[in-house]
């Protein structure tokens, strides 16, 4: 009854965002449980081709890179019909890819605003309706398809910097994944998110430059590692979580239910 039950054998998924960070610690996470192919995708060829290399050597399955700019309708499409090119079914979608800006509030650019929102709120929807066919391909009420956002625990809780189109297009894809999961649930496709807390990467230069001191504030004593980010992924993307729907899992060492009112450095 219980056996595989965190298994992605044989699965296939897509990873935005997937070259570094966050994404990259999923995409190796799939791959350990046996997924067969994991598409990453992100702005820079080089650094997106680099990591499918490196972890095509590292596991049995297949790592591809499709190096393409989401940010834009055009790129969702391109990239929807590169996949559509290889892949008559996808099983598993992460929203991964997202950006920051900060300023301070009378000085915050309309610029700034746009490329954050966009690139956060608006790209995983557009992107998850543009490969809605291939989701609903491979979905069925015994496996069905998965959609994973990723979004933040500052869409949670009020974190003081002044990055206000981070927290607003996070707290947005926590509630946009509830409103899709319940519409998609009826193609047998399954969609959560994932608040991450503080994990290095290149978003979050705190965590990855000054881990002690982040990891001081963190109740847990520690920043998030490769395995705590993928291992939430694989429990919503396998056997184990098709039952989770449209809820959000905070994967942050127990900062936002620690500290309600927090009011002091960032955390993500």
């Amino acid at each position: 009854m219980f056996k595989d039950l965190f298994s992605l054998h044989g699965r296939v998924a897509l990873i935005t965002g997937g070259s570094r960070g966050i994404g990259k610690m999923i995409a190796a996470g799939f791959l350990a449980q046996g997924a067969a192919r994991v598409y990453i995708t992100a702005r820079k060829a080089g650094p997106c081709e680099a990591t499918a290399q490196e972890l095509t050597a590292q596991y049995d399955g297949e790592c591809i890179a499709l190096p393409i700019d989401i940010s834009t309708l055009a790129g969702i499409e391109l990239l929807a019909a590169e996949f559509g090119k290889r892949e008559p079914k996808l099983d598993i979608l992460v929203n991964n890819a997202g950006a920051a800006w900060g300023a301070d509030f009378d000085e915050f650019p309309e610029s700034g605003w746009d490329k954050v929102v966009d690139l956060n709120l608006k790209t995983p929807f557009f992107l998850t309706k543009a490969l809605h066919a291939p989701l609903r391909v491979a979905a069925t009420a015994e496996r069905p398809g998965k959609v994973i956002n990723i979004a933040s625990i500052d869409g949670i809780f009020v974190n003081p910097l002044e990055t206000y189109p981070y927290a607003a297009s996070k707290a947005g894809l926590i509630h946009l994944t509830r409103r899709m999961a319940v519409r998609l649930i009826k193609d047998h496709v399954v969609v959560t998110a994932i608040a991450p807390g503080p994990f290095s990467s290149d978003m979050n230069k705190a965590a990855r430059d000054n881990a002690d001191a982040v990891a001081s504030r963190v109740p847990a004593g520690r920043i998030g590692s490769d395995q705590d980010m993928a291992g939430a992924a694989i429990y919503l993307a396998s056997r184990a979580g098709d039952y989770v729907v449209g809820a959000t899992l905070a994967v942050d060492g127990g900062i936002v239910y620690a500290n309600p009112g927090f009011q002091g450095e960032g955390w993500d």
